[in-house]
């Protein structure tokens, strides 16, 4: 099982990335700096992509405006699960109307009885 650790500091990640485009090499940066070449390539990647560099993935912007979104659409799905239904539960009436099926009045008692 991989170890698990806090994650770098963004100014860490920049100076790697800074660093890693001036020529030095992946695995000589994560021999000196501690992070693996594969996470230090990750870094690389993604600020290419915020950079506008690369298209192949979201940019960090976009990612958290994904993130933000799939909460808030959570949220919403918990608060509308809550809300009861008005026109959920047959012989129901819903502003003084009866909401039933014109099949299911013709054979139940009527709404008031």
């Amino acid at each position: 099982m991989a170890k698990s650790r806090p994650p770098y500091p963004p100014a860490f990640r920049r100076q790697m990335v800074e660093l890693a485009r001036t020529g030095r090499t992946l695995e000589e940066l994560a021999r000196e700096f501690e992070p693996t070449a594969q996470a230090i390539r990750h870094w690389v990647a993604q600020a290419d992509r915020d950079e506008g560099r690369r298209a192949d993935g979201l940019s960090s912007a976009e990612r958290e405006e994904m993130r933000r979104l799939r909460r808030e659409n959570r949220r919403l799905r918990e608060e509308r699960a809550i809300e009861p239904a008005p026109h959920s539960a047959a012989g129901q009436e819903y502003d003084g109307f009866d909401i039933r099926p014109a099949s299911m009045i013709s054979r139940a008692a009527p709404a008031g009885a």
